[in-house]
């Protein structure tokens, strides 16, 4: 239990440095196989029948966590930040290019949202909600399971998470079949969210009056309970304003205005991904610290 720190600490630096491990195909992509099998044989319009589908996700990942049998590979398995810093990049480079449509071709690898009618700015606002939603969900979460729990709870996490982005919407299929998987996400991602907050502040001090506020206030008008805190910390730690409206498969939501700058703009994703990564980094030093004078 005491080498559990240490050894998330470097399945998250493997990440940083090695980026996606060169396996074929990638155990998420068998896990979402898998996963789709079992709902072909058990979805019905129900509340319980997404109970059992979570409950089967939950479970195969604590089974290949306990047979893989090692907190930093499970780690390194479970973390993306350097595909996060990746994707984020592309479609930089696309909007510094005034490629407007390639940039729209490469944003659903980011975010779930309609993505055709974009201008740059949305196109901007987009990319840095989702780096700072992916810095609590692809990197501080997954770390902080493995430094808990190990290998089962890491892994356990990654299922819930990819459940939670493959059924967890509210779309008329999953509305019922995907609550459990939506709820079980939340949970998970409590303590996180608000560890990424105050990581944030820590690596970001001059801010940190503006985070405290942001996240104690603006986050509370999200939908999601920890998302609007990742991104209330993001935008006041970047001087930007964040939300307004999103469509979803042609469905309209507008969401709350986080922080009080200005709108981002294509630069502001450069900034978002230096703020993920200098707190990938202390949450790194901090475990690697944690394992060694434990």
């Amino acid at each position: 239990m005491r080498r559990r720190p240490l050894a998330a600490a470097a399945g998250l630096v493997a990440d940083m440095a090695l980026g996606e491990p060169p396996v074929r195909p990638h155990p998420v992509s068998v896990f979402g196989a898998w996963m789709r099998m079992v709902e072909g044989r058990i979805y019905r319009d129900r509340r319980s029948a997404g109970v059992a589908h979570a409950c089967v996700g939950v479970a195969t990942g604590a089974a290949a966590g306990a047979l893989l049998h090692s907190t930093a590979a499970s780690t390194y398995l479970a973390v993306a930040q350097h595909e996060l810093t990746r994707a984020a990049a592309g479609v930089r480079d696309s909007l510094v290019a005034g490629d407007i449509v390639e940039a729209r071709r490469r944003l659903p690898a980011l975010v779930g949202r309609d993505v055709d009618d974009l201008d740059d700015k949305e196109v901007a606002r987009a990319v840095v909600e989702s780096v700072a939603e992916n810095c609590v969900d692809a990197v501080v979460a997954p770390v902080l399971w493995a430094a808990v729990g190990g290998a089962p709870a890491v892994l356990a996490y990654r299922a819930a998470n990819t459940l939670d982005s493959t059924v967890g919407h509210r779309s008329p299929r999953y509305r019922r079949y995907g609550w459990a998987s939506a709820r079980l996400d939340d949970a998970a991602n409590f303590v996180p969210a608000r560890l990424t907050a105050a990581l944030v502040m820590t690596v970001r001090p001059r801010c940190a009056g503006a985070v405290w506020r942001a996240t104690r206030g603006d986050a509370r008008a999200h939908p999601s309970p920890n998302a609007g805190v990742a991104e209330a910390a993001y935008a006041a730690a970047l001087g930007l304003r964040l939300g307004g409206p999103n469509r979803y498969q042609g469905r309209l939501e507008v969401r709350p205005s986080l922080g009080d700058g200005r709108p981002p703009e294509p630069g502001d994703i450069d900034r978002a991904v230096a703020l993920c990564r200098d707190v990938s980094v202390l949450l790194a030093a901090l475990l690697a610290a944690s394992g060694v004078l434990g």
